[in-house]
């Protein structure tokens, strides 16, 4: 039987031959979102909607959520607006709208999600960010959503972008950290072609500078589905708001609690460091992660968080605005991050390209972490010549090698105006798919096409309190003196969510020494020689 040698592994893992094929005709065919007008004359209308990727019905298969977003004349002619729509998976990564109890009520302008079960009830709930109030559906049984956002205590009437649920407290049970982005009024807020808002001498949409950041939210979950805002208590509202668009569950420092990364546009990005107690400590000046290597503040969008080097503690990358590269804060000594970009192939290759939805994973299965970028512009006036980048652009793939990436093809598609993406085995063959989302138009589903003889391994867990999916888990695989770290996580780093399962590529390895689950309680859990080309599910022992 032919064999891949490593050799040749090596040499694949360079190829420039796209990783995915789109299948959006065949999976997801005439699905679309609606963001606003084209002219894109408001900033409401240029981030795009969102999507979350999970279990939905427990059936073993990944499904999907799309949130959409609306019009003005929609909402000034008092129609309903677009409602988030809830897709399940046949089995074979396409999908079929879920029938009467997935049906889902509209918020004002849907914007991102989140996925947790936030009632202990072993079924993922759904929270979905709006301009306007944030709305919860709590699953039921995996028959369908019910909307609890009346009961459940996320008030308010603000523009929020992404979400993200974690355990902050150790008290079991889910809390919900909301990033919120600009104080948006019609009334109040200027359209394109007045107060003087230019971009390389064109007219266009103000904002974000020179309005108002709306702060972030943190909310303390009870575990039965209602939620207290503490966002003061535990010192998050002690930063300067910033214009938050993307948020990061990780345990930056490695002492087993769950802190928050969170990029802003046009900011300095936050570090909340947990201090064990209920209060966070905003840290990334001082960790290296707030800024570029020059100090600058960029207008950071998406994020991607790994552990790249295989240090134990997580790498995070951060998609910015055209002009500004993209970065990479790999770890570093202490609790210290260092930028690292241009050295590792990522900085130069983003420098015309404004990226959105990231994401880190073993693409090629050849035991080194790859990265996804989605590209698009916010000004549509950028295909005029002058602008050094178009509106439309290219998505990307960087395939990761020992110490640096290599810029790659992610798929034989036009450029397009990409927004939100998520990675996940949609079909269950074992490699990672993509979805990802336009600005407005169809999305896009892209079938990943890794040759077969690859190994790889996988992991869902089955807590026995109400985190019932073992958010801020570290599960540890070890092969040899190597040791492969992953945390659990729903966060998607731009207004979307990816399933609560952990994936390693293993290349040719196809024997491993055990996987070690480091519980958010501080318990370990041992299995010894997990099978590989599977996905595991490790129920919690409670004889530990």
């Amino acid at each position: 039987m032919f064999a891949l040698t490593p050799m040749l592994l090596a040499v694949l893992a360079q190829s420039d031959d796209p990783i995915f094929v789109e299948v959006t005709g065949e999976a997801l065919p005439g699905v679309t979102t609606t963001c606003g007008s084209p002219n894109k004359d408001w900033i409401m209308e240029v981030n795009g909607g969102g999507l979350a990727l999970g279990d939905l019905d427990n059936d073993g298969d990944i499904d999907l959520v799309i949130v959409d977003g609306s019009t003005f004349e929609r909402i000034e002619a008092g129609t309903i607006s677009l409602p988030p729509r809830v897709f399940l998976n046949e089995g074979d990564g396409t999908f079929t709208k879920g029938g009467k109890g997935w049906t889902l009520p509209a918020g004002r302008w849907g914007t991102g999600a989140a996925l947790g079960d936030v009632d202990g009830d072993g079924f993922l709930d759904l929270v979905v960010t709006n301009w306007g109030a944030n709305r919860l559906y709590l699953n039921a049984a995996g028959q369908g959503f019910v909307d609890a956002t009346h009961e459940c205590g996320l008030d308010g009437d603000t523009w929020s972008t992404s979400a993200a649920f974690l355990d902050y407290d150790h008290d079991g049970h889910l809390d919900l950290y909301v990033t919120g982005y600009l104080v948006f009024d019609r009334k109040v807020t200027p359209p394109r072609g007045t107060n003087g808002c230019l971009w390389k001498g064109h007219s266009v949409m103000c904002g974000p500078e020179g309005l108002h950041a709306e702060g972030d939210r943190l909310y303390k979950g009870d575990g039965n589905g209602k939620f207290v805002d503490v966002t003061e208590a535990a010192g998050i509202s002690a930063a300067t708001p910033g214009f938050g668009l993307g948020v990061m569950t990780l345990d930056a420092d490695a002492d087993g609690d769950t802190d928050l990364y969170v990029t802003n546009d046009s900011m300095p990005n936050f570090l909340w460091e947990n201090q064990g107690d209920g209060t966070f400590k905003e840290v990334a000046f001082r960790r290296g992660v707030g800024h570029d290597n020059q100090g600058r503040e960029q207008a950071g969008m998406g994020i991607a968080c790994a552990d790249w080097n295989h240090d134990g503690r997580p790498d995070l990358f951060v998609t910015n605005f055209s002009g500004e590269s993209n970065v990479m804060y790999r770890s570093s000594r202490g609790k210290s991050f260092r930028e690292r970009s241009g050295p590792m192939g990522l900085g130069g290759p983003s420098l015309t390209r404004l990226g959105w939805g990231t994401g880190f994973g073993d693409l090629n299965l050849d035991g080194h972490l790859d990265l996804f970028v989605l590209n698009g512009h916010v000004y549509p006036i950028a295909d005029h010549p002058g602008t050094d980048t178009t509106y439309a652009q290219a998505d990307q793939v960087f395939l990761g090698a020992s110490d640096r990436f290599h810029e790659s093809v992610l798929a034989e598609t036009r450029p397009r105006v990409s927004r939100a993406g998520a990675l996940a085995d949609l079909d269950r063959d074992g490699d990672l798919d993509l979805v990802a989302l336009s600005v407005e138009g169809p999305v896009h589903v892209f079938r990943n096409e890794t040759p077969k003889g690859r190994h790889w391994i996988a992991f869902a867990l089955e807590g026995s309190g109400a985190n019932t999916f073992g958010l801020g888990a570290r599960v540890e695989l070890v092969f040899g003196v190597q040791h492969r770290w992953a945390e659990m996580r729903t966060s998607g780093g731009f207004q979307a969510s990816v399933p609560a399962e952990v994936h390693f590529g293993l290349g040719t390895v196809d024997k491993l020494d055990a996987v070690v689950v480091h519980w958010p309680d501080g318990k370990q859990q041992r299995i010894e020689a997990p099978a590989v080309d599977q996905l595991h599910r490790i129920p919690e022992d409670t004889t530990r």
